[in-house]
């Protein structure tokens, strides 16, 4: 006999458990199946993000950026001092301490909510009725469970090179390049995306030597220009060594490093030797195994599920959510979902505007952005007026030692309506928040500009590059 809830929930990442919660909140019985294992062998919710992702890498982003200020910019400061160590072992111990701490809040969460964790895989086998049946296996003897409403959020996973074997020490992706127990004297990068450039970072200012190979021939071919200029020009003043436009040949791992053959953007081969290299190549969704078929879904060629604009697959009661699905693989796009789905299932009608959803890359300086860039209003004729205003006019910056980087506001030519916000900034992250929020009340850039912001702080930038747009900055 199968145990029967509500809800099931597959997978425990920030999509799934999020989920999980805001059904259990709306007076749902629900149940979330997640099999992770961390590396003591216990198991843990969160998934990718919380375990080997989001939280990790900012933690070690924080931890190496203390150290890089400290050894090298304190002194602007009139702070001296004469040697800086590095404890590598405690760095990491403090990293893994704040993913235990996050990950065993989520089963406080659970048990708050009288939410079942199913341990282990979760796979369809069926439907009864209107009962869809899963299996959970994996931990002991296979659990049968059933629910009339299933959300599937099993996330993703890192995308390997073909033929290239991943053994996390020599060869890495994100999960292993978060517990290297050494700084590589010469790092390598393949891929200089989100992920590849917050982990070369990371190991940059802890000392490696950090060479990042992009086959695309643009750099950050998704942000804005202005921003994806100014980010080159500052990442590569830093020391990271970005070269675009590279076709990878064989990758040969030895005794005590890598070998990486590649040719150039003008053809010219060449031969990198890293002490260590991280493969950043993007994610691909977690559906293996799932048993879709025998629900009446499948996969796209890419392995995404199918579904509608609020999640709904074509089974009736499935949804997907996350990473699994269309759109940006953001662990806060797939929470929305979450929210957005078991409001959904409680009868109500939420809604999720995609456009109004940010972007943030964890370098230093942050970079982040919300809605239309610059070349996609150009690309689609829509009128546009820009106003742009930088950090290094601003005294909160200045005294922060963080003068690089700037706000643009890009708002519509005729009705003033905000249409995307850029950021390059050391705390764009927080910041970008202020853009989104006006763009879901489809605000202007005049009613940006009215708003008081506090002085001194690095939001009075968002007012001053929304008065640029009138060319009315005070500032500047």
């Amino acid at each position: 006999m199968a145990d029967q809830f509500d809800v099931v929930v597959i997978g425990a990442g920030p999509a799934g458990y999020i989920a999980a919660i805001r059904a259990a909140q709306l007076g749902f019985k629900v149940a979330c199946v997640e099999k992770w294992r961390n590396p003591k062998g216990e198991l843990a919710l969160g998934g990718t993000c919380l375990n080997v992702g989001c939280i990790p890498s900012k933690a070690l982003l924080a931890s190496s950026e203390s150290y890089d200020e400290a050894k090298h910019h304190l002194g602007d400061h009139g702070i001296e001092i004469k040697e800086v160590g590095l404890d590598i072992g405690k760095m990491l111990a403090r990293k893994d301490g704040i993913v235990s701490k996050m990950t065993k809040g989520i089963e406080f969460l659970f048990r708050k909510n009288k939410i079942t964790w199913l341990k282990g895989h979760g796979r369809f086998t069926g439907k009864q009725g209107e009962q869809y049946l899963l299996e959970i296996s994996g931990e002991g003897e296979p659990q049968a469970v059933s629910a009339a409403k299933v959300i599937i959020a099993t996330g993703s996973k890192a995308r390997h090179l073909p033929g290239v074997a991943v053994d996390q020490t020599l060869i890495a992706d994100n999960e292993g390049a978060l517990s290297f127990e050494t700084v590589p004297k010469r790092l390598g990068v393949i891929g200089a995306g989100v992920i590849g450039l917050e982990l070369g970072s990371v190991w940059r200012r802890l000392g490696a030597e950090v060479t990042v190979l992009e086959a695309l021939p643009g750099f950050l071919a998704a942000c804005d220009e202005s921003v994806s200029k100014e980010a080159w020009k500052l990442f590569t003043k830093q020391g990271l060594d970005i070269q675009l436009g590279v076709k990878i040949g064989a990758i040969t791992p030895g005794k005590t490093g890598v070998k990486i053959a590649y040719d150039d953007a003008q053809g010219a081969a060449h031969t990198l030797q890293v002490d260590r290299l991280i493969v950043s190549i993007g994610r691909i969704p977690n559906t293996d195994n799932l048993n879709l078929e025998a629900i009446g879904l499948g996969i796209d060629a890419r392995g995404f599920i199918e579904v509608d604009d609020h999640c709904a697959t074509k089974a009736p009661g499935v949804y997907a959510i996350g990473d699994v699905v269309r759109g940006p693989m953001l662990a806060h796009k797939g929470e929305d979902e979450g929210v957005m789905v078991a409001e959904i299932l409680a009868g109500q009608k939420p809604h999720i505007d995609y456009n109004c959803i940010p972007w943030v890359i964890y370098t230093s300086p942050e970079i982040a952005w919300v809605g239309a860039t610059e070349q996609q209003l150009k690309a689609s004729g829509r009128e546009y007026r820009a106003g742009q205003f930088p950090f290094a006019a601003n005294g909160r910056a200045l005294g922060m030692n963080s003068p690089e980087g700037f706000v643009k506001v890009l708002a519509d030519a005729k009705t003033d309506e905000v249409l995307g916000v850029h950021i390059v900034c050391s705390a764009a992250s927080d910041l970008i928040a202020e853009a989104a929020v006006a763009m879901e009340f489809k605000a202007s850039s005049e009613d940006i500009a009215r708003i008081c912001h506090p002085h001194p702080s690095l939001s009075e930038v968002m007012r001053e590059a929304a008065l640029a747009v009138d060319k009315r900055a005070l500032n500047m």
